[in-house]
Parts: C-alpha cells; structure tokens; sequence
C-alpha cells in the first residue's frame, strides 16, 4: 500500500470482498471512549432548507450522515451489528420494567440495571414523522432503516409519496441497511415476535406505500395492477443477495394460500389469494435451508443453514402467555441465540433486527404487566447477543421507534411494588396514598385507552380486565375503589384517563443505548434516522461497499442515497 494513501481511506477504495483481509492489521478498538470518537469526527455540511416544506429524502440522508459523523461514527471499526427494537419502548416502560425485573429478583427493584443500561453509550432519539407530531411504527422504523425520515403508516419509501400511493411508491423506494447488507455479500436475519411482516420487521427487505399491504389480499386492485407487491412477497423474493438469511416471527398466514390449511390451527387458512405458497417458495430458493413452526423443528434445525421460523398465524404469544402454546414457541433470547449462531459464520459480517414488537401491543391493550414482562425478554435477548459477540467487533444498539402515555406517578415508597398501588411511608408505617377523593390508585397509569372505567357493552363500570375490546363507553362515575382489588394480577388493566379502543402511542423521545465499536459517536439528542448512520458509518466493510457505489464524499462519508441496482442480484444469478 502506498505510504501516502492513509489506511482507512485504502481501506474504503477496496473492493468489499477484499476488504476484511486487507485491513486486518488495523485493530479494532475494544471500546471506543469519546476521546476516540473526537479523533473520529467528520464534518458534513447540510445545506439550510425551509422546513418542513423543503424536506426531502436526500436532505434527510445528508443531514442524518452528518450528525453521525460529527459525532465519530466514521472511527467505528464493527463487522457485525445488532438493532434492537423494543416497539413502544417508552422511558417509562424502561424504568417501570427494571423495577419489576429487580423486585422478581428479590430486590428492591430502582437500583436494578437492565442488560442494555450496562452499555456505556446512551442517546435521545427524536421520533416524529414528516407529517406526524406522534409518529407511528412504520414511520419510524423506515427512518431507523433507510436514514431517511418519511411518513407514517408507509414502509422504506420517501415521503414524497403519499399514504396508499401505489405509483408514488414505486418511484421512492430507500434502499435499507439490511439490503445494502444483503447486497454486499454480508449475513442478514431479522427476528421479531410480532408477524414478520408488521411495520418494524418490514421495513428491512420490503417498500409499500401501506404498512396494511401485508399479503395480496390485503391490498385494493388497482395497487396491484399498477405493480405494487404485497409485503410477504418481498421478504421471500428479495433481489438482494438471497434476502434474509434468518427470518423468524409470526405471520404464517400471510405466506400461506388461502386454500391451505395452518398447521397448528386447522381451522384457520391461508390469506393469499394469489395462489403463491411463499414458504415453498423459500424452501426452493434455499434448498439447503430450514423451514420450522413449532419448537421441536426450531431445537432440531441445523444451526449452519437458512432458517425461516414461522411460530403463529399472526403474532406470537406474549412472553407471560408463550408457556401456554400447544405447538411450543422459542423465547425471544432463544431466537436471538439462534440468528447469531447462523450469522456469524459469514465472514463478511452480519446485520441483524431482533424486535421485542408486542411490548407496543400490550400498552395499546392498557396491560403494563404484559407489557413490561416482554421488555424484560427483551433485556433477556439482549444480555444473550452481548454474552454471544465481542465489543471488539460488534455494534449493539438498543432503542425503540417511539413511546406510549405510561405514565409513573405518586410518591410510592422505596421498594413499592411498581404493579401495585401507590404506598407511602408515613411516620414509620406504609400506607396507602389516596387521592383528592380519598380513593387509591396505582403507580402505573395510561393517560388512554381501553382502560377507561366507565361501563362498556363486555365489561362493567369499574377495573377492567385484559382483554378488553369495545367501541361502546358510558362516562365513567369517578374512580373506583381499588383497595380490595389486586392490581399485579396478569389481566389487571390500569387505569386510562380517556376512553379509547386502543391506547396511543406518545411523541416523547425514546433512548438509545450502545455499546461496541462506534458506539461512543452514539450521544446527545439525535434524530432517528441518524440510527441508520451510525450503523453504516461504523462498519467498515458495508460503508465500502457505499462508497464503491458512488455514494461518499472525499472523506469517505455515505452521504448521497445509494442507487438500488447497483447492490441488487443480476437477473441470471
């Protein structure tokens, strides 16, 4: 190598198949501090726009590559990375869930840490939409995908497209992290607990201008006629690399025509109108790979091949409900441990999703305790991934898409149970706090939802119980008396301000918490498509491939979007 041609920016001209062997003799860092990252920092200039109205997705890459950037993302030396997603993972649900963790353990919970707050990085994410104060998971996740922020309810495309637009979509697809990966000759899996073809996992392989478009029949006619395909299908026939290497989730029946049965439920079929078994179809694509549904196949499958895991017909079970399924279905940690398993034997490095999803699923329903129980699997999953890699060479990011109205309130005592009502110490004794009508309450509420105590048509004026599924409220008559009532019980649901069939999500910041090479550059408060740039910036060998493609500038920072063809298979393989 020329001794006036600096080695990161050698290393960035190879090609990427050369480029693990050719920058071998440059050590990664074990765990960048911000001196390092300081060392690291790039400047990238973003031009001043009128905002919001001259946004557009190529502003939105610049200006995300940038703030990862100045930050010292480009001193990262990762071959592998990790995004976990806790869907709805607000502040709050964090605190509330190490609590509960600490106190299952027998402790008094505040002091508790969850796997990922051992990390020595931490960030604030903003999660807005371009035409949502209070964003939602589509829009969010496309963000955290692409590095481009776009609007909600739409999947990886540019929000010059609007919501259901078919043709708008198809002219503004962003090519995600996990098809550059794909692309590149790199190991990719997603794994969620949600169907694997909801908003967040969706995101990785697939673009729809409806996050709804979930299999053929889910989409109007005309969509179909102007060359829109369903989310399923692109999962399976992605032209990037083979797509997914690890797919595990829910969602059976999107893959499934609808004249097939399921195989764990007889009674219930397939979606698919189109005729298209997409799970055969996977099974002839990867020959060699392995398609399971239950936890028997899952623990016997070869743990050197594909895997395709399909565990429900919709989603799975929550965590406090997985030991109840008939069939059996693998814990989060343990899907974790299996994706890690197949994808480090790539030696190019791997991009992996692993989505605690139906945390969000259970704030919605107004269920803390089943949505805290899965963000503690999820710190499970998480305490897996770090003890199954090396911070020498792998990123871990942890944050979620956006937040939910928990709320934590009162005075409770030190060690108060946090399902529980509130308790104060009051001259040496606990007692229970009461409010201004002398009534108690809990320390966990929503500020909406299907909570709300008023009468409905399935459930009397009063606590309600999980689930609970109505359109129809009367107002409620004040609060009720909660002193007899057991509010850790599984099926308690707190207590919503507003009526609603489904809680809301919320618009406040969620954290991020990182650790491995490039994490220091993760700092400060960040939009969430900046997400995406420090994944990319930190891993040398994806940003070659970049840069390769014409997309860097003369520092080597990815900062124009990069054209799809150029990371897509040729049509003869």
């Amino acid at each position: 190598m020329h001794n006036n041609v600096p080695l990161r920016t050698a290393c960035l001209l190879i090609a990427p198949a050369l480029l693990v062997a050719a920058c071998a003799t440059t050590p990664p860092p074990g765990a960048p501090g911000l001196t390092h990252a300081a060392t690291h920092a790039v400047t990238v200039t973003v031009p001043t726009i009128q905002r919001p109205q001259e946004e557009s997705a190529q502003w939105w890459f610049r200006d995300g590559a940038a703030q990862a950037a100045e930050r010292g993302a480009m001193g990262g030396q990762a071959k592998n990375v990790i995004l976990f997603v806790g869907d709805g993972m607000s502040l709050p649900t964090v605190a509330a869930a190490r609590i509960l963790d600490g106190q299952r353990k027998g402790g008094a919970g505040e002091d508790n840490r969850l796997s990922w707050e051992h990390f020595p990085a931490t960030a604030l994410s903003r999660t807005y939409n371009t035409d949502m104060q209070t964003p939602d998971s589509a829009g969010t996740m496309s963000a955290m995908a692409t590095g481009v922020k776009t609007r909600a309810g739409v999947i990886s495309i540019g929000q010059s497209a609007d919501y259901g637009d078919c043709k708008g979509a198809l002219d503004a697809p962003m090519i995600t992290l996990w098809q550059l990966a794909a692309g590149s000759g790199m190991a990719t899996g997603v794994v969620t607990t949600t169907r694997v073809t909801h908003a967040t996992p969706a995101a990785t392989f697939s673009h729809s201008a409806n996050r709804g478009w979930e299999s053929d029949s889910a989409m109007p006619a005309e969509a179909l006629a102007a060359g829109c395909v369903d989310i399923a299908r692109q999962l399976i026939e992605s032209p990037y690399g083979n797509g997914p290497d690890v797919l595990m989730g829910g969602g059976r029946t999107n893959f499934m025509p609808s004249t097939q049965s399921d195989p764990e439920y007889p009674e219930e079929s397939g979606r698919r109108v189109d005729g298209r078994d997409l799970i055969a179809s996977w099974k002839q694509r990867r020959p060699d790979g392995s398609y399971v549904w239950n936890a028997e196949q899952f623990a016997a499958a070869p743990t050197h091949k594909p895997l395709l895991g399909l565990f429900e017909p919709s989603h799975m079970q929550y965590e406090h409900d997985r030991p109840g399924d008939p069939a059996g279905e693998p814990s989060l940690s343990e899907m974790t441990a299996a994706a890690i398993t197949r994808l480090s034997r790539n030696p190019n490095g791997f991009v992996l999703l692993v989505e605690g999803g139906r945390i969000d699923h259970a704030h919605h329903e107004g269920n803390a305790y089943r949505a805290l129980t899965d963000t503690i699997a999820m710190a499970e999953a998480v305490e897996v991934a770090d003890r199954l890699t090396s911070a020498d060479d792998t990123l871990i990011l942890v944050t979620a898409d956006h937040a939910h109205t928990l709320s934590f309130v009162g005075y409770p005592a030190r060690g108060n149970p946090i399902l529980d009502k509130v308790r104060e110490d009051k001259n040496g004794k606990r007692v229970l706090a009461r409010d201004a009508r002398d009534m108690p309450y809990t320390t966990l509420s929503y500020a909406n939802g299907p909570g709300y105590t008023g009468a409905s048509d399935t459930q009397p004026a009063g606590p309600k119980n999980f689930p609970h599924n109505t359109k129809d409220y009367q107002p409620a008559g004040g609060r009720p008396d909660l002193s007899l009532v057991d509010t850790m019980a599984p099926d308690y649901m707190q207590e919503a301000l507003v009526p609603a069939t489904a809680e809301s999500h919320g618009g406040d910041d969620v954290g991020i918490w990182a650790r491995g090479p490039g994490s220091a550059a993760v700092r400060g408060s960040v939009e969430q498509n900046a997400i995406f740039h420090f994944m990319l910036q930190s891993t040398p060998y994806l940003r070659a491939a970049v840069c390769a493609a014409g997309a860097c500038n003369d520092d080597g920072v990815p900062v124009t979007l990069p054209v799809q063809d150029r990371f897509k298979a040729s049509a003869d393989g």
